[in-house]
């Protein structure tokens, strides 16, 4: 199993942390341009519950993001600038273009990570991306989820999986290095289905990939569809049963970034079993060792 440590000493030549940062910007799918209220697991603050405050400059906040971390993290370790929240290429390329290139001029920062949707990658998008990989390494993070339409449909995805394709296509033309994210336990969804998901990210050729296990927010529609028994989340064993399983599925060289989330302890409702990170860590490295 080739993890995100492994791969970032390889091409950095040290342990790498990320800086997660916002960048201020929504998604087409919360602005009413596709749709609104955002995908159904989705929080208010659009996955970037861990980022730093917005009314800070992008150094300033790399800087925070790092204080953080520093003691742990030592001297010599590098930073990738995370741009974590929402869309963050929903918007003019002129805006991306200055972000990425305040990121890249921090003297810690060693690549740059940004959360994205394949559908908001227009080609003057793309070129900006392809113009800051030749400076700096650039990850461009892909919200997949799940390679099921209907499924995508449930969850007010927005977008056709082919859309997902096509986007990794492009990115890899680009230079980027993609990364995928892929939830096991959404509504309605059998093994078979998260299992098919984890294939069709391999058959379009993502370089990494982060699993997750769904979990139900506060103030979501998730959390109402949960609370009136339209699914059951998945225990821990269940989980890692699934990914032990998708594990097998990836090429040796496919990066594994990450093997489950945590979601915000002041809005996690469930599985509970997600909020003790320590328990789930020792779980992971005793399992996977």
């Amino acid at each position: 199993m080739l993890t995100a440590n492994m791969h970032y000493k390889a091409r950095f030549g040290c342990k790498m942390y990320k800086a997660s940062i916002s960048f201020a910007k929504t998604c087409p799918n919360r602005d009413g341009s596709k749709g609104t209220g955002g995908c159904i697991f989705c929080s208010a603050g659009g996955s970037g519950e861990f980022s730093s405050c917005v009314k800070k400059n992008i150094s300033e906040q790399i800087d925070d993001a790092i204080s953080q971390v520093s003691k742990k993290a030592g001297p010599e370790a590098g930073y990738i600038a995370y741009f974590q929240s929402f869309t963050n290429t929903y918007c003019r390329p002129e805006e991306l273009a200055d972000a990425m290139a305040e990121a890249t001029a921090h003297p810690k920062v060693k690549a740059l990570s940004v959360a994205t949707r394949p559908d908001c990658l227009p080609d003057d998008i793309l070129e900006v991306i392809s113009e800051r990989t030749k400076k700096i390494p650039v990850y461009v993070e892909l919200g997949l989820q799940t390679s099921d339409d209907q499924t995508a449909e449930l969850i007010n995805r927005c977008y056709e999986t082919c859309v997902y394709d096509d986007a990794v296509k492009r990115l890899k033309q680009a230079g980027a290095n993609v990364i995928t994210h892929v939830i096991f336990g959404l509504p309605g969804e059998r093994e078979e289905q998260m299992l098919d998901s984890v294939k069709h990210c391999v058959d379009a050729g993502t370089d990494g990939i982060k699993f997750t296990c769904l979990y139900v927010l506060k103030d979501t529609v998730l959390e109402k569809m949960w609370r009136s028994g339209e699914f059951e989340v998945l225990g821990r064993e269940e989980y890692f049963d699934i990914v032990e399983k998708a594990l097998k599925l990836l090429p040796s060289d496919t990066v594994i970034h990450r093997l489950t989330g945590d979601g915000p302890k002041k809005l996690l409702l469930a599985p509970v079993w997600t909020a003790d990170k320590r328990s789930v860590i020792n779980y992971i490295n005793r399992r996977f060792a």
